[in-house]
């Protein structure tokens, strides 16, 4: 019996080794598994009791009471079972080592590779969201016509059908930000969906001659490279408007994605159909390529748009958007976009109210122009229910929730947008910044570095990583990036004249401000760089200089907000000008309305008050400004002030002598 007991455990341990390894190898389910352990569990006892009641003799089984002394071969069937014992146990140490030295590692090295694809820190280049069977991207639509000013066209058309795909809950679709920089055919078409995390790929061509419209469209699996699915559309221009819905609704019938009745109305819907206003809402699209930039030309074609059809509700939700951005960003921050934004928005409203992207036009009002977060974030969290595909949406919550000073839903949403839109690079930006704003440099470091693969010669993602290394006091580090930043661009000669202030070594970015003194300045991005200039200036020494560059910054200021009063950043700019001049108590009141503007956004509200440090400590008043820097240190904002800024910012050098300001020098304890 004992001998039994111990034949039948290590067979049982060698039959459960071996399935567990060879079952998954024919994808058996796993409770196939399970009920082998059971069913060897349940059989060990009655095994027991069987080789007990019952003996082996050479004319078979018997009970062990009707077998004679003379009949029984019990020693040479001891003798058979201690040899099949020490055989089943050879063969499971040779499997245990075989196991352990051979396939354990094989298996190793599969997690390892498979984390590294699906890892977007291992594998930056490649979305780290699984591809299912409903995932899609519409890749660029070639342009077949022989104007080639007509590219507008196709790049409209291809992004009509991404909008309406998102807009069916059931499929994952990648954003155009993503997308639009691939090929119209791609070679490499499964590379090109492992890097977008996709099963499917849209690819298109469209061609307009005359009032003639020829589209062509083709639906490819990643895996296989076969077309699903290929049909082409010949139509005149005045009947062209329900493409993109026949496009939409064949491809969520291939992808078996079921349609709600109002997803079939949704998608079948012709917005407009009057050509000329259909052709300028196009070409809008085109030059608003991002929805976060501004553009005038884009509101001007919406306005024609809305203009040749003015019950075109699409259109005119579309005009507000674009007039709330480019009010937001500072293009335009006069009384009367603000107005237009307002009325184009009420005309969307009036048409179409459940219209998405009339909800969507609403929202942006809410954030854009009436800086109302809260409110704005309301908006676009019960429209993301019905929304769910729409990256953007997901994106623009994350910036919000970043203003309100929700720092951790903020991250939480700018990842979620990044599985939709994996290769767009502001986004990648905006979510290191987040991290580096919520003073988490680590954090900052490593998106930036997952993202610059993708492009690294990126200028935004550059300045951003030289950003960090400062905020850290890396300055070597920085520098090897700061070689590598375009001057030409605003954003990153501003971290280029830092990292020379930083180093004080101000001349090493004077020669890149040759012309700058000279331009007429009248937007607030020129102007902030003439006040970079003169901040290099009294750097270097040059006093008269830097003063004469701050009465040109007044001025210009001054002039600018004629038109726009409530402009923050010129009113920065215009305090900053006066506190070089050395008009103290104007230059402290104009701080002071800044920061009572930026009350409600944490992102840029800390920003203000740094600036208005700076002041304080050139004015020589250090009780204040020492108190507004403890103040910075312990909130998040936008590019914050940090202990290693504190020791090498020349800016700071009247406090140095302060224990005070000494001790808020020192990096806190971790």
């Amino acid at each position: 019996v004992i001998r039994m007991a111990g034949l039948y455990l290590v067979g049982a341990w060698l039959l459960t080794q071996v399935s567990s390894t060879v079952l998954p190898t024919f994808d058996v389910p796993s409770w196939a598994l399970r009920g082998l352990i059971i069913t060897l569990a349940l059989g060990f006892i009655p095994a027991l009791v069987f080789s007990w009641v019952f003996e082996l003799t050479p004319q078979g089984l018997k009970r062990d009471e009707d077998v004679t002394p003379g009949q029984s071969i019990a020693p040479q069937t001891a003798r058979r079972m201690d040899r099949m014992i020490i055989a089943v146990l050879a063969i499971a140490l040779s499997y245990f080592g075989f196991d352990k030295f051979v396939l354990n590692p094989r298996r190793e090295a599969a997690l390892v590779a498979t984390t590294a694809k699906s890892h977007p820190a291992l594998a930056p280049n490649e979305s780290s969201s699984p591809p299912n069977a409903r995932s899609i991207a519409v890749l660029p639509f070639e342009n077949l016509s022989s104007d080639k000013e007509n590219a507008y066209f196709a790049d409209g058309i291809q992004d009509e059908i991404l909008t309406r795909l998102s807009k069916v809950a059931a499929l994952k679709v990648i954003s155009r930000t993503s997308t639009q920089k691939y090929k119209s055919a791609p070679d490499n078409l499964r590379e090109v969906g492992k890097q977008l995390g996709v099963a499917n790929l849209l690819e298109g061509s469209v061609q307009k001659i005359a009032n003639a419209v020829h589209v062509n469209v083709q639906l490819i699996r990643v895996a296989t490279d076969e077309h699903l699915w290929a049909e082409s559309y010949n139509r005149k221009l005045d009947d062209v408007f329900g493409v993109e819905g026949e496009v939409a609704t064949a491809i969520a019938d291939q992808l078996n994605a079921k349609l709600t009745g109002s997803e079939k109305e949704i998608l079948t819907t012709k917005s407009t159909a009057n050509p000329q206003a259909y052709d300028d809402y196009l070409r809008g699209l085109t030059q608003a390529r991002h929805f976060s930039e501004p553009s005038l030309e884009a509101a001007a074609s919406f306005g024609k748009a809305v203009r040749e059809d003015p019950q075109f509700a699409l259109g005119w939700a579309t005009l507000s958007r674009m007039d709330a951005l480019n009010y937001f960003k500072l293009l335009d921050r006069s009384p009367a976009r603000r107005e237009a934004a307002r009325e184009a928005l009420a005309e969307a409203v009036r048409l179409q109210p459940e219209l998405l992207e009339t909800q969507m036009a609403r929202a942006y009002f809410q954030y854009w122009v009436l800086l109302d977060y809260r409110g704005a974030r309301d908006m676009l969290e019960q429209l993301r229910a019905k929304w769910p595909g729409n990256s953007e949406i997901v994106k623009v919550l994350g910036w919000i929730s970043a203003r309100l000073g929700d720092w951790q839903k903020s991250a939480d949403y700018l990842d979620q947008a990044i599985e939709l839109d994996p290769r767009d690079l502001f986004l990648r930006v905006t979510a290191a910044a987040n991290r580096l704003n919520n003073r988490d440099p680590s954090a900052a470091l490593r998106i930036a570095d997952d993202a610059l693969p993708i492009e690294p010669e990126n200028g935004p993602l550059l300045a951003l990583k030289a950003q960090i290394f400062q905020s850290l006091g890396r300055l070597d580090q920085a520098q090897t990036i700061v070689e590598r930043l375009n001057p030409d661009d605003p954003n990153q000669l501003s971290t280029i004249a830092y990292q020379a202030k930083l180093r004080r070594k101000p001349a090493s970015a004077l020669h890149y401000f040759q012309s700058t003194a000279n331009e007429s300045a009248t937007q607030p991005a020129q102007i902030a760089n003439l006040l970079t200039l003169a901040d290099l200036l009294d750097s270097a020494g040059d006093q008269p200089k830097a003063r004469a560059i701050d009465a040109q910054v007044r001025a210009a200021a001054e002039a600018a907000l004629k038109e726009q009063p409530n402009n923050q950043w010129l009113l920065l700019c215009r305090a900053n000008a006066l506190a070089g001049l050395g008009d103290r108590a104007a230059a402290l009141e104009g701080f002071d309305r800044c920061i009572a503007l930026e009350a409600e956004d944490a992102l840029d509200k800390g920003l203000m008050e740094e600036n208005k440090a700076h002041a304080l400590a050139r004015f020589g008043q250090k009780d204040e400004a020492i108190a507004l820097l403890q103040h910075l240190l312990s909130i998040s904002y936008s590019l914050p002030v940090t202990p290693a800024l504190l020791r090498l910012d020349p800016d700071w050098d009247n406090l140095r002598d302060d224990p005070r300001f000494q001790k808020l020098c020192q990096e806190p304890a971790k």
